[in-house]
């Protein structure tokens, strides 16, 4: 029995080395074709221009927005800090310039009150502040922290501005609660400065928001009496002491009754902004206590001072 044909199979090892040599054998034969050809490697380097040269404009474009959009980005974020800096400086000087207005119109407020005390050398006084109003615009009736502790007594004068603002009607240890001469139920027995002639101011606060008061009650038989008179408390009132300004006559006219005339005051107390005033210490009773007596001017009728006073200063 004879034995099967064994297939025979080629079987081809090549080498590392010899691989690399064959290589650049074939490298050196294409390179020594080439320039024996004379083909030159323009046309290649105008195809690989074509592949690069896009591709690499392409990377420059996208390098350049992206250093672009960095610059951008630090350029905003130098801006917010630069406002951020900015509007804290202003913030500064906005609270600076603030305080310098407050302080200012506290510095006017005080040299108000210091011409005012000057002014009324004559009564002994102290400084208030209001601390509390009633309701409202206007201060009508209103608390400072002065009381019966300060010397503060019950018909105290208070003074403000450049005149007269009201009297003290209740008095606490450490406060007292002042009803202005603007309140509807406030009465002040008054004389013009020139002629001596008596009147009453009374409260109104509808006319208040003209910055006047009424008058009424005013003896001026000889018509001597016109607008820019200056109207002080009278020397027969009872519970305002003599002499304290009220105000300008901005209008008059005679009543029907043909003896008395009736009229408006322009005051020169911002009764809509008060925040510091002076009370005066010693009532009007004091002085008629001291004296005895109450004097009168001779050019006012005994009988028609009695009549201007009776029902007045409530």
């Amino acid at each position: 029995m004879k034995n099967p044909k064994k297939k025979f199979r080629f079987h081809f090892h090549l080498k590392s080395k010899h691989l690399l040599a064959v290589m650049t054998l074939f490298c050196l034969s294409a390179i020594i074709a080439t320039l024996a050809s004379g083909i030159t490697s323009a046309p290649l380097k105008e195809a690989a221009g074509m592949l690069v040269i896009p591709f690499e404009n392409s990377l420059n474009t996208i390098g350049g927005w992206m250093s672009d959009a960095r610059e951008n980005f630090r350029d905003k974020q130098d801006l917010i800090d630069a406002n951020e800096e900015l509007q804290a400086a202003v913030d500064t000087l906005t609270e600076q310039n603030n305080i310098l207005i407050q302080d200012q119109a506290e510095l006017a407020r005080l040299e108000q009150l210091y011409d005012l005390d000057e002014e009324y050398t004559d009564y002994p006084k102290i400084a208030a502040r209001i601390i509390s109003k009633d309701p409202g615009n206007w201060y009508d009736t209103f608390i400072i922290n002065r009381g019966s502790n300060d010397g503060v007594r019950v018909d105290n004068n208070v003074i403000a501005g450049k005149g007269l603002v009201g009297i003290v009607t209740e008095v606490g240890s450490t406060w007292a609660t002042v009803r202005a001469i603007i309140d509807d139920s406030s009465n002040v027995s008054a004389m013009t400065v020139s002629t001596d002639d008596n009147c009453v101011v009374e409260g109104d606060l509808e006319l208040i928001d003209e910055g006047k008061l009424r008058f009424t009650q005013l003896y001026d038989r000889d018509d001597r009496v016109t607008t820019g008179e200056r109207i002080v408390t009278s020397s027969i009132s009872e519970k305002y002491v003599e002499g304290l300004f009220i105000g300008y006559v901005s209008e008059i006219e005679l009543d029907t009754n043909n003896l008395t005339k009736t009229g408006t005051i322009v005051t020169p107390v911002d009764f809509q902004h008060l925040k510091d005033v002076f009370v005066i210490t010693v009532n009007k009773q004091d002085s008629i206590q001291g004296e005895g007596q109450t004097d009168v001017p001779e050019s006012v009728n005994t009988e028609e001072a009695s009549d201007a006073q009776e029902g007045v200063e409530e």
